[in-house]
C-alpha cells in the first residue's frame, strides 16, 4: 500500500512538472491537443500504456536492474 501512495505522489509531481516548468507552452500543447482526433488519442494512450506495462513486467521479473 505504501508503495502504491509513493507511486501516486510521483505520477502527480511529473503530471504538474510541466505546468510549473512551462505553463505558456503547455497552454499551446494543449490548444493543438483538442484538435486531434479521439481516436488518434486513444491509439496514443493504448500505446503508453502497453510501454509502461512492458517496462513494470521488465524491471519485476527479470534482474536486469538488481
Amino acid at each position: 500500500m505504501k508503495l502504491l501512495i509513493l507511486l501516486i505522489g510521483l505520477i502527480l509531481i511529473l503530471e504538474g512538472l510541466p505546468y510549473v516548468a512551462a505553463p505558456e507552452a503547455m497552454q499551446e500543447w494543449l490548444r493543438k491537443l483538442s484538435s486531434v482526433h479521439p481516436a488518434q488519442l486513444r491509439a496514443v494512450g493504448l500505446v503508453a500504456m502497453g510501454a509502461g506495462l512492458i517496462i513494470c513486467f521488465v524491471v519485476q521479473k527479470t534482474s536486469l536492474f538488481s
